[in-house]
């Protein structure tokens, strides 16, 4: 197999991708033969979907066997109907059955066993799912790895937070003549909505703590990165109960909508736009019963002391701007820097941004790589041209080169309020700079954002480092002091204010957010006494004992 790739050539002071090469493609990343997936997974049963299917392209181009260049086909994916969403949803309300299901009484340590076992199997395609990565959203071949590396630890990591958690459970606590014995119960079916930039990790980041705390669920792979959950269905299968896992494809208004309309999901867990968080929750007839997990967009900005090592803070805004193409809601996204230090910082800056290296996600040393979707360098450009006609300059000189998969990073200065790229969340490779003269000038933009995610602050002076923490702990949820944003390690808290995000997502946080305390309850008399020490003994009830899970 061959690959066309682009080099760049400027005609009519316009930057166009004109000329190709053709590049043999290792063989040991070749995609030979699509895959189309005609399976999902319904009630424990590995299911032969017989209706329409969507193809799913990868935005790299090849040549096809009639010498043909365009996006590469790599399979096909079920593009099922509202019949078969309602489908899952019935299997996970059976499972779940009023919380007298197999999986929810389950003892814990059982219910652990399931996920070990899974996480095994899930091993066996770390091969298969990280060439996928690379093919379906572009990511480099090191972050490909390290994303499934993760979501691997993520699982056991959340096992032994589990274990923790049950182990200061196994107890009695007496208040007031009062007996309880507390422990955290499950919430019911949860509808798990992930997202395309991180399509295993975060994902799984929403499915194992929901499925881990006794809940059941309906996923829905995001539509970019989707592919890479066939080789897991067989691994789903066999590693839970029927019915704990229900994986469906299609688009999400023929299956996430009409299952959120019957009012039967607990939880929506969702990581995406909150757009898509709002239109789905006001299609749940009782919102109040609603619990919400949701991670949503963020505008986290980037702030420069006078006084920061720009040796460093140079090299952390690299990392925080464009690690995978800036398409991370935790990247930043906004770069204010003190007047007295801008043009240094601009000029530096810059540099290093035309330094990086673009290429295909499996080539060494390749930073930037293709975009997974396809309407992505257009709506780049159109940042990129709107700010140039309302001030601001594209400062470096590769900055915004295109081509029919990429549009090269921009660094834009300077960035003012009129511009689109200073209230959109970008989600690509273009960096807005601002200047700044008065500290407030930034704290005032974070306080008028629509988001509260995290902060990356650059700097060395404690007698300015100190208050600004202050202020900026009660602005966002992460303050970052000379490193950039980003999400792990996973056992930290992962939140956000306003539209960034609503409940808390970490190995131990999620536990909780998807699940509810639940005790019970009996006064201290020799009557229930007899009563709670009988049920101890006889082990009839999974809920009221206190076995300690090592």
């Amino acid at each position: 197999m061959f690959i066309k790739f682009n080099f760049i050539i400027k005609k009519n002071k316009q930057t166009v991708m004109e000329t190709t090469q053709k590049v043999k493609i290792d063989a040991a990343i070749r995609f030979e033969e699509p895959i189309h997936c005609t399976q999902y997974l319904v009630d424990g049963e590995l299911k032969i979907w017989e209706g329409g299917t969507s193809d799913v392209f990868s935005t790299i181009y090849t040549e096809n066997s009639k010498g043909k260049v365009g996006p590469t086909l790599l399979g096909s994916i079920p593009d099922m109907e509202t019949d078969a969403a309602l489908d899952a949803l019935n299997a996970a309300e059976k499972a779940f059955n009023r919380g007298q299901g197999a999986w929810p009484t389950m003892k814990v340590k059982d219910r652990l066993k399931c996920l070990e076992v899974f996480a095994k199997k899930m091993q066996e395609h770390r091969e298969e799912v990280v060439e996928l990565l690379m093919w379906e959203i572009a990511k480099n071949k090191a972050d490909s790895y390290k994303e499934f590396d993760r979501t691997v630890d993520y699982i056991y990591d959340t096992i032994e937070a589990y274990k923790k958690l049950d182990r200061k459970s196994a107890k009695f606590d007496k208040q007031a003549g009062i007996h309880a014995h507390i422990r955290r119960g499950p919430l019911g079916v949860v509808l798990c909505l992930g997202p395309y930039n991180y399509p295993l990790n975060e994902t799984f980041c929403l499915l194992i703590p929901a499925i881990i705390m006794g809940n059941t669920a309906i996923f829905k792979p995001a539509k970019h990165g989707v592919l890479l959950i066939t080789p897991l269905l067989k691994a789903f299968h066999e590693s839970f109960p029927p019915g704990v896992v229900n994986i469906v494809f299609g688009r999400g208004r023929k299956i996430a909508s009409p299952i959120m309309q019957t009012g039967k999901i607990d939880v929506l867990a969702l990581i995406g736009h909150s757009s898509s968080a709002v239109a789905l929750q006001d299609l749940h007839p009782n919102k109040n019963r609603l619990r919400l997990v949701l991670g949503l967009e963020a505008k986290n900005p980037g702030i420069i002391l006078p006084d920061a090592d720009l040796d460093l803070t140079i090299k952390e805004c690299i990392s925080g701007t464009l690690s995978y193409n800036g398409q991370r809601c935790t990247a930043l996204k906004m770069l204010f820097v003190h007047e007295s230090i801008v043009d240094e910082f601009n000029a530096r800056f810059t540099k290093a941004v035309d330094a990086l290296k673009f290429g295909l996600p499996w080539e060494e040393g390749v930073f930037l790589t293709p975009l997974p979707e396809p309407s992505k360098p257009a709506y780049i450009q159109d940042l990129i041209k709107d700010a140039k006609a309302k001030g601001a300059k594209v400062l470096n000189k590769k900055g915004g080169q295109l081509s029919h998969n990429y549009s090269y990073p921009a660094v834009l200065y300077p960035v003012t309020s009129e511009m689109d790229v200073y209230h959109e969340e970008q989600f690509g490779p273009v960096v807005p700079v601002m200047s700044y003269k008065d500290i407030n000038e930034p704290l005032d933009v974070m306080a008028a954002s629509d988001y509260g995610q995290q902060v990356s602050l650059f700097g060395r002076d404690i007698r300015k480092i100190g208050p600004l923490v202050d202020v900026l702990a009660n602005l966002v949820c992460r303050v970052n002091l000379n490193s950039a944003c980003q999400r792990g390690p996973d056992v930290y808290p992962f939140t956000g204010r306003k539209n960034s995000a609503v409940s808390t997502l970490s190995v131990f946080d999620a536990l909780r957010s998807f699940s509810i305390r639940t005790f019970v309850a009996a006064k201290d008399n020799s009557y229930n006494n007899e009563i709670l020490d009988a049920l101890m003994d006889t082990k009839d009830s999974n809920f009221v004992n206190t076995e300690y899970l090592l």
